[in-house]
């Protein structure tokens, strides 16, 4: 038996990184998935992003644990899109039980204050996109009528401010990140009156593609004070992508069947300092 036998997740940034991590840990728990990702580069991102063979591999490993996959390749900015894409899945797989809003993006080192391109870029990817994934994914929850467990992936940048550079990238991650609360808070009420749970969780510099680039290479050695964004109480430079998937299947699953309107920080210890 596991955690989340006969349930749905849909997961948003599901190519790689985080997104892949959940995927592969939720159908060994038991979940059919329904993946989602851009799987294309953004001109204003310093670095790759995921690609099509990435969703692709996705859904290889999730096929290998014997469980059902749908994949979808949207930009989580359209909304339209996005609720094509869900019921999709939900017509091939059944309606949904868990959603985490994972799919992200980040700048840093892009060091223009007055940016309004990268603001909107990562503004609309970060908390629009969240926003749009609720719009999509909720009815199909409702529907189903057995409750559910909505996990919104912000960051540390969702609690503090530490790092700032005054650059738009640095203003416009942060704000999206906290904005992610703001929609928790709400949805978390909101939803409540039908046993939806809705809570976020807030890594800290994750060993990922979006991290572990060449791109952010660089950033380090040109400015070492970008170290301020990975230093952690405990001392680990970065936590691992299944740190931070444990947390959530956790929040997905019944062991936390009455946590909702949480903060969780899977950070190492950042946001205590």
């Amino acid at each position: 038996m596991g955690l989340l036998d006969t349930k749905i997740a849909l997961i948003t940034g599901a190519a790689r990184g985080q997104g892949r991590s959940h995927a592969v840990s939720m159908a060994e728990q038991g979940a059919d998935i329904i993946a989602v990702d851009r799987a294309e580069d953004m001109d204003s991102i310093p670095y790759p992003l995921a690609s099509r063979d990435d969703l692709e591999h996705t859904a290889q490993l999730v096929r290998d644990l014997g469980r059902r996959i749908h994949t979808s390749v949207v930009d989580v900015r359209q909304l339209a899109d996005l609720r094509a894409a869900v019921d999709s899945g939900a017509g091939e797989l059944g309606d949904i039980d868990i959603v985490v809003a994972n799919a992200g993006v980040v700048a840093t080192g892009k060091t223009d204050p007055a940016d309004q391109g990268l603001y909107r870029d990562i503004v609309e990817t970060n908390l629009f996109g969240v926003w749009n994934t609720l719009v999509a994914s909720v009815p199909s929850m409702i529907r189903k009528g057995r409750g559910g467990s909505i996990i919104l992936t912000s960051s540390t940048q969702g609690l503090v401010g530490r790092g700032g550079d005054g650059s738009a990238a640095a203003f416009a991650y942060a704000a999206s990140k906290h904005g992610v609360v703001g929609l928790m808070r709400v949805a978390a009420t909101s939803y409540a009156e039908h046993s939806i749970r809705v809570n976020t969780v807030h890594p800290t510099g994750v060993f990922t593609p979006m991290v572990v680039n060449e791109h952010m290479a660089q950033v380090f050695t040109e400015h070492p004070s970008a170290s301020k964004l990975a230093t952690n109480l405990l001392p680990v430079p970065f936590v691992e992508a299944q740190d931070v998937t444990n947390a959530v299947v956790w929040l997905a699953s019944d062991h936390a069947r009455y946590i909702t309107g949480v903060c969780l920080p899977v950070d190492a210890g950042y946001t205590a300092m």
